[in-house]
């Protein structure tokens, strides 16, 4: 890992969110909100880096004027390789989406595994409570975070599909039992008696096909998630509420991930409200 740095000193806290590309995030708008409300001088920006210039970036990260930042694709791993320190979690998955200084060294984080936790706790409480096992569909860095969330809640049973199975092998051999390897073709059946079915890949996103798969098996204390959120109600959150199942779109894990964040930048803990969630939601149906 890298070196410690000292941050320059700064009367107004500045963060930013760190990608390529970086101008589709809403990092900004929801920081930005907080910032507002909450009546805190300070910012938070985008910032365009090509993985080429990633860790030049990095160098001079506190000369920038940063407290820290998110970091969103194609950069979690490399930012992981950046920090002085990181938390557990970000150890675990070897990738941050959060930065921040204390005591002058870059400290990582990942908040997707308690952003995803927070969003179920908030819009499906009990979902830990309901006997069965959780279904997570894909094998990206998304999936591992939400797969490490699951274990840390103690879910007894966690079967990871992807279409590409020795990807899921790795997510299993990475945090061992009780996370096991389904195969794509016995998704329909792996949904029976299922507490929690997880979409972790692009499908159903705007532009990308549709997830193809019948809710019918599961039941209906079941709770379905989706980490899409453009559009703001894909096929399969629409799909599991006309079955009357409790249905938990991206867009709460959006918010709740982002909390930890604004909080080690700027010093106060905010709240992910109605009113917030409206405006992004606003924003959203605006851009397409």
């Amino acid at each position: 890992m890298a070196a410690g740095v000292t941050p320059r000193a700064q009367d107004k806290p500045k963060a930013c969110v760190i990608g390529w590309p970086v101008s589709h995030s809403r990092s900004p708008l929801i920081h930005g909100y907080w910032l507002d409300q909450l009546r805190i001088e300070g910012s938070y920006e985008r910032a365009e880096v090509p993985a080429a210039d990633f860790s030049s970036f990095m160098a001079n990260f506190a000369r920038l004027g940063y407290s820290g930042g998110n970091v969103t694709l194609p950069h979690k791993e490399a930012a992981f390789h950046h920090c002085v320190r990181a938390t557990e979690t970000a150890c675990c998955l070897k990738a941050v989406n959060t930065l921040w200084f204390e005591g002058g060294q870059l400290q990582g984080d990942n908040t997707d595994v308690d952003g995803f936790t927070a969003a179920l706790d908030q819009e499906a409480p009990g979902w830990d409570l309901v006997p069965g096992h959780a279904v997570v569909i894909g094998a990206g860095g998304a999936a591992r975070a939400i797969v490490y969330a699951l274990k840390q809640r103690g879910l007894r049973r966690i079967l990871v599909v992807n279409r590409t199975k020795a990807r899921a092998a790795s997510i299993a051999a990475m945090f061992g039992q009780p996370v096991e390897v389904a195969d794509e073709s016995a998704l329909q059946q792996s949904l029976t008696d299922a507490a929690l079915l997880v979409n972790t890949t692009s499908l159903g996103m705007a532009g990308q096909p549709a997830l193809s798969i019948d809710l019918a098996p599961l039941p209906l204390e079941a709770t379905v998630s989706d980490i899409v959120y453009i559009p703001l109600e894909t096929e399969l959150i629409k799909a599991a509420k006309t079955q009357g199942l409790r249905a938990v779109p991206g867009i709460s894990m959006l918010l709740h991930q982002a909390v930890p964040g604004f909080e080690r930048w700027f010093g106060v803990r905010p709240a992910v409200s109605t009113e917030l969630r409206s405006l992004i939601e606003a924003e959203i149906r605006a851009a397409r």
